[in-house]
């Protein structure tokens, strides 16, 4: 049984929660089948048995047959080290990519997908904070409040998939990204003040991005175009569009034009309300010296 570092971490994050395949992802179950099985059928022709390959990973040998029965995702580094101990070439370990999107929920999945391909971003938010933009900890005390609670798998899984939407601020070449925030999501201290802060210094340091244009809606505006509640266009390099709002057209997402227009008109008079980029940076500062 090893005993170096490396395997003794491993092993104490057998049983870590957000791990477990969702039974209803038909894509994630088949992804993680595939992989147990290429694991097996490796594992067998190097004539190695499951109990030493848990041995030689720092790994329980229950997690071994888990895994390779498609009952549980592997970790990143559990495929890593299984490839180098069964001699994989690489191969093994070239399965994180798609084992890694298999933790994130369907819907996340398929939003990170248009996420990921879109050359303009604009985004609404007048409950929370937008997911973008939230840190970790953040994060973590809105799913913390969440009814009915959430298990702590559940939590673990979305909180992974948040984390992992963030790699749109680091696409090449850069989407244009634009964010308007009501007021009221910035002054509620979500998690603490400790948090609430770090959340701000975020907001701060992300709008230095030059692709990052990040601005508050005063509350005190009267005639407001935002009350119909979140709206999200994405627009993409071949000229063809998709926006969602919760308070036009069921709030499910629309690509017809003529739908589009609507949702682009209230999103371009929403921004026209809102402090200007300089402005809001000035805002935000002010409430971090004032708490």
């Amino acid at each position: 049984m090893p005993v170096d570092g490396e395997a003794v971490r491993l092993r104490t994050g057998t049983d870590e929660p957000g791990w477990e395949v969702d039974p209803d992802d038909e894509w994630g179950l088949a992804v993680v089948a595939t992989v147990g099985r290429q694991l097996r059928l490796r594992r067998e022709a190097v004539g190695m048995r499951a109990p030493d390959l848990a041995a030689a990973l720092g790994y329980g040998e229950d997690l071994v047959y888990k895994i390779e029965g498609g009952k549980r995702i592997p970790r990143p580094e559990y495929l890593e080290r299984a490839d180098e101990v069964l001699r994989a070439g690489g191969l093994l370990a070239a399965m994180k990519e798609d084992v890694a999107k298999v933790r994130y929920p369907k819907k996340v999945r398929e939003l990170a997908k248009l996420e990921g391909s879109a050359v303009e971003i604009g985004l609404y938010s007048n409950h929370n904070i937008h997911g973008l933009l939230q840190t970790e900890e953040h994060m973590r005390a809105l799913f913390d409040v969440w009814l009915p609670a959430h298990t702590e798998e559940e939590t673990e899984r979305m909180v992974a998939a948040r984390l992992a939407r963030r790699a749109v601020f680091d696409r090449s070449p850069a989407p244009s990204l634009s964010f308007v925030q009501e007021e009221v999501t910035l002054r509620r201290p979500v998690g603490g003040t400790m948090v609430w802060r770090r959340q701000l210094e975020r907001l701060l340091e992300l709008g230095t991005l030059r692709n990052v244009s990040i601005q508050v809606m005063p509350t005190d505006i009267e005639d407001h175009f935002g009350t119909g509640g979140l709206i999200e266009v994405l627009k993409f390099p071949d000229g063809t569009a998709v926006a969602r709002s919760e308070g036009a057209f069921s709030g499910r997402p629309v690509t017809d034009p003529k739908q589009l227009r609507i949702l682009e008109l209230r999103y371009g008079m929403i921004r026209a309300q809102a402090l200007t980029p300089r402005e809001s940076r000035a805002f935000i500062e002010q409430m971090l010296g004032e708490s």
